[in-house]
């Protein structure tokens, strides 16, 4: 099979996410054919939940839809280095693959910051893949604060 990234389809869905007024983050979880499970942007502010991160909402819905707690044989593409919530959550749920955009060096936790899976007690560790679409990912977070701010 040949390698094909959804990182567009999770760039879709963080710009869903900003013009919600979320932080722009978008993720997508897709099966060992490539098929789509699970999409999510961001959406901490409209559920008033610090968790509902893009990342564990596609994890939720993609497990929900296959009635399954666990996902390795999946992957998963977000458009922003996941946080350590993120990154464990990511490894709880054993995915495959982690493609990642534009790298957080403020709050990332799989290069940056915490580095959740160079710990001894990571249970698993995904293959990861990072700087996919990375200028289009840090363009809609530069965008989104410059706005904000201005």
């Amino acid at each position: 099979m040949t390698f094909r990234s959804h990182m567009e389809i999770a760039l879709s869905e963080a710009r869903a996410a900003a013009t919600r007024g979320e932080v722009p983050v978008g993720a997508v979880i897709v099966d060992a054919s490539g098929a789509i499970v699970a999409r999510a942007g961001n959406r901490t502010r409209e559920l008033n939940d610090p968790t509902a991160h893009a990342e564990v909402l596609a994890i939720r819905d993609a497990c929900a839809a296959l009635g399954v707690e666990r996902l390795p044989d999946h992957d998963l593409y977000v458009t922003l280095e996941p946080c350590p919530m993120c990154a464990a959550a990511i490894s709880f749920a054993r995915i495959r693959r982690l493609y990642y955009g534009a790298g957080d060096p403020k709050s990332g936790g799989v290069a940056q910051g915490a580095r959740v899976y160079a710990h001894p007690q990571c249970h698993h560790t995904p293959e990861v893949y990072d700087g996919i679409a990375s200028e289009d990912a840090a363009g809609i977070l530069k965008s989104f604060f410059a706005e904000r701010r201005g």
